[in-house]
């Protein structure tokens, strides 16, 4: 396996253990506590006159702070996403300006290629043949497409609710489909079940690779860099599993250590009013969520009823000072097209939860007015376009 210079293995979240990065590939051996990679930050030789003077073409332009180096990834060149201007957006929500990180212009259309791109070069050095994952749509579709640029056979379990495009794109990758009715659950307890019978197979899951949120941090990465090196106020992130905001709280943290920014930004999980269990644990001060009994949301891919890294996700919201807001499905849909009618920003579903918590942010004062705001459009529109038709044909339209 080609590691960089400063990786210097995996550390347990819960309990502190330490793993070598050739021997430790997921959960902890001690506990069963989600793994982090951790560097030897001394050893990294990174400043803003290196970056600037390298192109901004992939995430991997950042490869001092991943752990692989960047001609051993498996990658399509994912990142380098554009950070769009939105002064429309702005003047509604009172402030300064309003930006939309838009990672729907990723290889397979979504931000999960960010996690993909590193858990898929793990398995490959770990020597896998077969990877595996249970996924609400989304990172189905970017492991499928990895794994067939990596030459391995991708195993991937999909809620029959999951849209019609992440199924067909997971077989037109050449990946092995299997779709179970009910909700993501239930196709998590599939994986488990199949993933128990086969154990050559190597999870690429959330949080069960140490490497998904380690790919993603790289958005905050690029956030401050186009905006000249300017920490935004706040970052507004669709929260299922919290995956993304998880690693970007990590990355504004690197950055702030190694002298290049200054500041951590003010962090917000948006999410829908009937699958909230961050924002509940949020408002209430709780530490840990409390299962959502009976998730209820059109969104499908933040309708994560029992979020694992519940506890990591709260410390990143309070650390950051930022927050967590919960709009219902109909403000979200209205959000998404919004969004496009007056940016011409394709926002999926899931996705617009950012635009309308938000709006509704700003409704409650949360902003005083000259903020730089971000939204993270983390999947293109075109995803579900049958679903946002369709709240359009509700009002007449």
């Amino acid at each position: 396996m080609e590691t960089t210079d400063a990786y210097d293995g995996l550390e347990c979240v819960d309990c502190g253990a330490r793993f070598d990065p050739e021997e430790g590939t997921h959960r902890c051996d001690d506990c069963g506590g989600i793994l982090d990679p951790t560097y030897d930050y001394d050893a990294v030789d990174l400043d803003r006159e290196t970056l600037a003077a390298r192109p901004f073409d992939s995430m991997w332009r950042y490869e001092e702070l991943l752990p692989f180096a960047r001609e051993a990834a498996v990658t399509m060149d994912e990142g380098a996403t554009p950070l769009v201007e939105c002064p429309d957006l702005a003047d509604e929500l009172g402030v300064g300006r309003v930006l939309i990180k838009d990672e729907g212009r990723n290889p397979t259309g979504t931000f999960k290629d960010r996690g993909q791109t590193v858990a898929t070069t793990a398995a490959v050095g770990h020597g896998a043949s077969d990877v595996a994952l249970a996924s609400a749509g989304n990172a189905g579709q970017a492991a499928a497409a990895y794994a067939g640029r990596a030459d391995l056979d991708a195993h991937v379990f999909l809620p029959a609710r999951a849209g019609f495009t992440t199924k067909a794109m997971v077989n037109v990758h050449g990946g092995d489909l299997t779709v179970v009715g009910g909700r993501i659950g239930d196709a998590g307890a599939a994986y488990e079940e199949a993933v128990e019978e086969h154990d050559d197979w190597y999870p690429v899951q959330t949080f069960v690779t140490p490497y998904r949120h380690e790919g993603k941090k790289t958005m905050l990465y690029e956030i401050v860099e186009q905006l000249d090196w300017e920490v935004p106020d706040a970052i507004v992130y669709p929260t299922g599993g919290g995956v993304g905001l998880v690693g970007m709280h990590k990355g504004a943290t690197e950055f702030r250590d190694l002298g290049l920014i200054d500041e951590v930004p003010a962090l917000y999980a948006a999410q829908a009013t009937g699958c909230a269990p961050i924002v509940d644990a949020f408002e209430a001060g709780r530490d840990v969520h409390e299962p959502v009994e009976h998730p209820d949301t059109i969104c499908g891919g933040i309708e994560i009823p029992d979020p694992g890294a519940s506890p990591w996700i709260l410390e990143a919201l309070r650390e950051s000072d930022g927050g967590a807001v919960a709009t219902d499905d109909d403000e979200i849909l209205d959000a998404a097209i919004a969004v496009a009618e007056r940016e011409g920003i394709e926002m999926a579903p899931t996705c617009a939860a950012a635009a309308s918590g938000a709006w509704e942010l700003a409704d409650r004062g949360e902003f005083d007015g000259d903020e730089t705001v971000v939204l993270l459009n983390t999947g293109a529109g075109n995803k579900e376009a049958d679903v946002l038709r369709s709240h359009l044909m509700g009002q007449g339209i």
